[in-house]
Parts: structure tokens; C-alpha cells; sequence
């Protein structure tokens, strides 16, 4: 078993959020290389962090001291490079979209267990204390029977170019929405559009699942101002996470509609703000993803929990290029289990 002071982690992909991880494997001083196609980006880091610095990634591949690889690259390159880790013998740790088809993740999955790795797909949301915690209150009944979820992902920037706003933003609400239900959709929509570029900027997607449980996601890059809001909405109650919010990260709102007459009334309304643990998700995720290569775990956001992200993401680029009203899940072969 590796030591928990040997330096065994490589990352791959030192840019706009590679450089997080960067520093938090360092902090938790298991780096032991950085690997990226900017020479001004590993001089910063190796003279910040004490650590190697290679262009190549087949370098990293042949270090024997290295066990576990960190994928931070331009989504387009994620499947490959983890195949190629996988088969050098590493455990792996990928920003999501763990792939870009599901036929490359299902080529994953079928190399993960033939290798006997560990991957691990970075859906950051999983790992924080007040999305965790709330999973416990629905889980205990704290809302009652769960009915619609709707999460809004609104920022002003980083615009981007090789991939759209549902791919860029929504993977993360789309994790969490999951979870909750505990099942894929019946029924995928999709609508957004490109105001300036190529790819689409804005993009709405409702999912209809069984149970007539509903949720709905509004995700884009050209909004005024930053939102990261959550609504989980149950019979007997309301939770909102709010991440931008400081003081108020996760509310419960203890209110229901009843009958009287047959006419819809509101009943008693109370808030109260649960409190939550100040700890940055990013580290609970790396020493996650560490705890899983040193005990040989199954990760929490584990290749199937990608593949089900992918299945609904393919289907709402399928409705959006395709401008259907929905996109039955049921009836095509995006299902995979």
C-alpha cells in the first residue's frame, strides 16, 4: 500500500483549473509531477512547488514512482489520455466530462475493470459539505416526497470556444440532479443558442423522470451576475444550496401546499439556515480520489457515475442540434444499463 507521504501523483494539465489541483496535490504533498505543453506554466509551478516539470506525457506515463495520473486537458483529450493511463498500469483522476461519446466511456469502463484501476471522474459538487449534507436531509425525509429539482449554473465568463455551455457547465448540476432521484430520465429536452460564437452560450434542459419527479437546468456564460443555486423541492418542504452565498449555503424552507375547499392554500412558511462545515471541496475531492488509490475503493463519482452524466448529455446535445421537443431516453441506445 502506498505511504501516505510517498510523492506518486502526476497532473496533467496545469491551465485554467488544472492549476488547483496543482496546488492542492502539493498541499497534501503527494506531487510528484506536472506535465503540460506550456514551458512558461511549469517553470511557474516547479519553482512554486518544489516538483518535476515534462512536456511530454508519455514521460509520465513511464515513471515507475508515479501510481496516480490527474487529467485536467481540454475535454476532447480525456478519453484518450485515460485509456493510455490505464494501460501504463496508473490510476486515474479526470475532470468531467469523463469523455466526449458515450462509446469512449464505455471503452473506459471496459479498460477499467480489465486493468483492475482506479478512476475517478471530477464532479466537484459531490464533495462539498453543504451538497453532502443536504443529500442527508432528503435522504431522512427532511422535505418529504421528493416532486421537481431545478438547478441555475450563471456566470458572466469564461467564455469558451471547443465546447458549449451545456457540456461546460451543466455536467455538474446534471451529477447532482441524479443523485437525488437515484436513476436516469425518461425524457430529455434541450434548447440554448449561440448569441456570438460557434458553440451555444445559454442552454435550458428539463428531464422527466419516473415518478413524475421534473427537473430543470438553466446554465450560461453570458449572465449578468454569478448564480450557483439549487432547489430541491419535496411535499413538505424546500431546500435551497446557494454557493455564492457566504452566510446561507443550504436553507430549508419547512412550508407545503394543502387543500381547504378544494382551493390550494400556502401553509406556515419557516427558514432555517443549516450549518455547514468550511472546508474547500476541491481538497475533500483530491483526498477522496487519494483515499481511493491507497485502499483500492470504488470513487463516489465512480466511471458508471460519468457514463450516466454522459447518457443525459449526449441525449440534450441530440435534442438541441436537432430542436425535438424531447428526447426519449427509453427508445434509443444511449441507455446502457
Amino acid at each position: 500500500m502506498i505511504s501516505n507521504f510517498d510523492k506518486y501523483v502526476a497532473v496533467v494539465g496545469c491551465g485554467y483549473w488544472g492549476k488547483n489541483l496543482v496546488r492542492n496535490f502539493a498541499e497534501l504533498g503527494v506531487l510528484r509531477v506536472i506535465c503540460d505543453a506550456s514551458h512558461e506554466s511549469l517553470d511557474k509551478f516547479k519553482a512554486q512547488y518544489g516538483v518535476e516539470g515534462v512536456t511530454d506525457f508519455r514521460k509520465v506515463l513511464d515513471m515507475p514512482d508515479v501510481q496516480a495520473i490527474v487529467i485536467a486537458t481540454p475535454a476532447i483529450t480525456h478519453a484518450g489520455l485515460v485509456m493510455q493511463a490505464l494501460a501504463a498500469g496508473k490510476d486515474v483522476f479526470v475532470e468531467k466530462p469523463l469523455a466526449l461519446t458515450l462509446e469512449d466511456a464505455l471503452s473506459i469502463e471496459a479498460a477499467t475493470r480489465k486493468s483492475g484501476g482506479i478512476v475517478m471522474v471530477g464532479h466537484l459538487l459531490e464533495y462539498h459539505p453543504a451538497l453532502v449534507k443536504l443529500r442527508s436531509l432528503v435522504a431522512e425525509g427532511k422535505i418529504g416526497k421528493l416532486q421537481y429539482v431545478y438547478s441555475n449554473r450563471l456566470s458572466f465568463g469564461k467564455v469558451r470556444t471547443e465546447e458549449n455551455v451545456l457540456w461546460s457547465f451543466a455536467p455538474h448540476d446534471i451529477c447532482t440532479i441524479l443523485g437525488f432521484v437515484g436513476k436516469l430520465p425518461i425524457s430529455v429536452q434541450a434548447v440554448g443558442k449561440n448569441s456570438l460564437g460557434e458553440v451555444e452560450d445559454f442552454c435550458t434542459i428539463n428531464l422527466e423522470f419516473e415518478d413524475k419527479i421534473k427537473a430543470h437546468i438553466f446554465v450560461s456564460w453570458f449572465h449578468p451576475f454569478k448564480e450557483h443555486r439549487l432547489v430541491v423541492v419535496g411535499d413538505a418542504g424546500t431546500a435551497v444550496f446557494d454557493d455564492v452565498s457566504v452566510e446561507e449555503k443550504l436553507t430549508i424552507y419547512e412550508q407545503a401546499v394543502g387543500l381547504q375547499n378544494n382551493i390550494p392554500f400556502l401553509k406556515e412558511n419557516t427558514k432555517t439556515i443549516i450549518p455547514i462545515e468550511k472546508a474547500e471541496p476541491l481538497k475533500l475531492e483530491c483526498q477522496h480520489f487519494l483515499t481511493c488509490v491507497q485502499n483500492r475503493q470504488n470513487p463516489i463519482t465512480s466511471v458508471q457515475n460519468g457514463i450516466d452524466v454522459l447518457t443525459v448529455l449526449q441525449a440534450a446535445q441530440v435534442s438541441l442540434e436537432s430542436q425535438v421537443k424531447s428526447f426519449s431516453l427509453k427508445e434509443n441506445l444511449l441507455v446502457n444499463n
